[in-house]
């Protein structure tokens, strides 16, 4: 059986694309080109997928031919704005990113997943959160987490996990413009997802 990682192109997805163990792997991102440098030298299949659109999200999941052990979702978007200044293409951005991507990936991913089997989603601390400007990156975030609750009730036998990282060395903080004290890599990230992987598996993984 396979794992998939969604938005392996960015920075967490990145990281778990190389450290992920020898075994059958697919990886999809927008950006064709990356995809084909990280799929280079594994066992590694690309799909290039924007995973705000349901259309694309169900085309991958049928391109997919065996049942999947493992689902991350590693996807995301903040471009940070006062409330005053947000601009509805950015709006609509961060949640397709961090809210509807995870809904059409649960709507055609579960069913793919085997008995047994795991999905990751990062999600957002709300400490880091709680700030001026995040408030559509807070929200989605948010509605996410509360997402995956609900879909825990509708998904016996397989565990859908929330990874909450302290902040993460990784685009999104250019956007931002400082990073916080204390601020992790994404390989600490991947290697924690696969240390809870090899393990008895949580609903919630705090890093």
């Amino acid at each position: 059986m396979s794992t998939l990682i969604l938005g392996a192109t960015g920075g967490i997805g990145s990281a778990l694309t190389q450290l992920w163990a020898q075994e059958p792997l697919w990886i999809s991102g927008r950006d064709e080109g990356r995809l084909a440098s990280l799929g280079a030298g594994r066992p590694a299949q690309t799909l290039k997928a924007d995973l705000g659109f349901e259309s694309q999200v169900s085309r991958l999941f049928d391109a997919l031919p065996e049942t999947l052990q493992t689902i991350v979702y590693a996807a995301g978007a903040a471009y940070p704005q006062p409330l005053a200044q947000v601009q509805a293409e950015q709006v609509r951005h961060i949640w397709n990113a961090n809210y509807f991507g995870v809904l059409w990936t649960l709507k055609y991913g579960l069913p793919k997943l085997a008995a047994g089997g795991r999905l990751y989603v990062i999600g957002a601390r709300e400490d880091l959160t709680t700030a001026r400007g995040f408030s559509q990156y807070a929200a989605s975030k948010a509605a996410a987490a509360r997402l995956l609750q609900i879909a825990r009730l509708e998904a016996r036998g397989k565990t859908l996990t929330l990874v909450l990282p302290p902040a993460v060395d990784t685009g999104l903080w250019t956007q931002v413009g400082k990073l916080p004290k204390g601020a992790v890599s994404p390989q600490a990230v991947a290697q924690a997802i696969l240390d809870d992987r090899a393990g008895a598996g949580s609903e919630t993984l705090s890093i």
